[in-house]
């Protein structure tokens, strides 16, 4: 098929798209917790916003914008409500996934409907074993976020055993192909992703609709555009992190909500905007989030720098990415729970929006892709230079 004509907005004008649908969200917040899915209103709302075609290629009707775009849009939606936002980015940054495919899974996946969404498991839960021709995958793979929206099937991980080595691999799986989508999502945060369990039985995957998920090389990434000669890995990290730095923006606007009508107890201080605890640890949490949403964006600008101009990334730039975006996590929480704390008892009702927020960036914070303790390690070492360990997320082989 050519190319669809699209009409492509700027930046600005889809970040904004975002940021006005914060009342809405927030007005939802709470029903989507309670249903544990995104409502399919709101991913309509999406689907007409533009969101989801961010990173998806031009061929098949897509944006192939900057991913920063994608990163500010999630910044504005988890200001008003983290499961939606976490939805969009788990669904948004899959069509990035298509690009680094053969061009025959995009036709066969948007071919009849470009707007088809796609759902991921990437933690190796069940088996795969390598056929004739391709792949045969069984067992359950759990956290599939979005999966009740995704028309288009998911993206499964596993490890499998190639030519003597144990390789990662990422594998589309077709919806229909799907034998069971297990309701399991019962959580303390982020209950609204719908992040339930996909049980697949006996699928065979031809070998074009898979590919190795960490490698970076010029096999492996000369033959794309350039938007998709970012590293999938710093794509999707980079997208987590995002959500999370805009969970704990949440954080502030409902702090600032809360304490600008609020009276201190302490009758010296009167009203609590003048105490200096509460002036101080909004500034020092406001600080850290600015800090760790300036380090994402230029994370990613820098990456952008490369691809755009059809270069790879160079190990030693994709190693201080990865790696510093994955401490955005720890200090987002820190950032919310500083302020959490300064809310008193008025912060734990459930009728209060604050201990949702902070409840999801507890759960984003967990997510592995803010796995900072390792991460550390490694970045160390590497600016110690010590050699990269074998195997690393960075596709560099020894």
């Amino acid at each position: 098929m050519n190319a669809i004509v699209t009409q492509i907005p700027t930046e600005e004008e889809i970040v904004q798209r975002a940021r006005d649908m914060i009342p809405m969200l927030r007005e939802r917040a709470d029903a989507c917790e309670q249903a544990r899915m995104v409502p399919k209103e709101t991913i309509q709302a999406f689907q007409e916003a533009g969101f989801f075609k961010i990173l998806q290629p031009k061929r098949w009707g897509g944006y192939e914008m900057n991913p920063n775009t994608l990163n500010r849009v999630l910044i504005e939606l988890a200001r008003g409500c983290p499961s939606s936002a976490w939805n969009v980015m788990v669904l948004g940054v899959h069509p990035f996934e298509v690009g680094l495919l053969p061009e025959q899974v995009g036709d066969e996946l948007w071919n009849d409907d470009n707007t088809r969404l796609v759902s991921s498991s990437y933690a190796p839960f069940g088996t795969v074993d390598a056929v004739e021709g391709g792949y045969r995958l069984n067992g359950e793979w759990l956290t599939s976020s979005g999966c009740d929206h995704a028309e288009g099937g998911a993206f499964v991980g596993g490890r499998v055993q190639e030519n003597g080595e144990m390789v990662f691999r990422s594998f589309w799986i077709q919806r229909e192909q799907i034998e069971e989508i297990v309701d399991d999502w019962h959580v303390v945060g982020l209950a609204g992703t719908g992040s339930k369990k996909l049980v697949i039985k006996d699928v065979f995957v031809p070998a074009y609709r898979s590919h190795v998920i960490g490698a970076y090389d010029q096999e492996s990434h000369g033959h794309v555009e350039n938007l998709y000669k970012v590293p999938f890995f710093f794509v999707f990290y980079a997208a987590v992190s995002s959500v999370i730095i805009g969970m704990a923006r949440g954080m502030v606007d409902l702090y600032v909500e809360h304490m600008v009508p609020r009276q201190n107890l302490n009758q010296a201080v009167g009203a609590a905007v003048n105490d200096p605890f509460i002036k101080g640890k909004l500034g020092e949490a406001f600080a850290k989030i600015t800090a760790a949403e300036a380090r994402v964006l230029s994370n990613t600008d820098e990456a952008w720098s490369y691809a755009s101009r059809g270069e790879l990334v160079p190990t030693d730039v994709r190693v201080r990415h990865f790696a510093t975006n994955q401490f955005t996590g720890g200090d987002c929480f820190d950032a919310a729970h500083m302020i959490f704390k300064k809310t008193s008892t008025r912060g734990v009702w459930l009728n209060n929006p604050m201990q949702r927020q902070m409840r999801d960036i507890l759960v984003g914070a967990n997510h592995i892709t803010q796995n900072q303790d390792n991460i550390g390690d490694l970045l160390g070492g590497q600016l110690l230079g010590n050699p990269l360990p074998q195997p690393n997320p960075f596709g560099v082989k020894a």
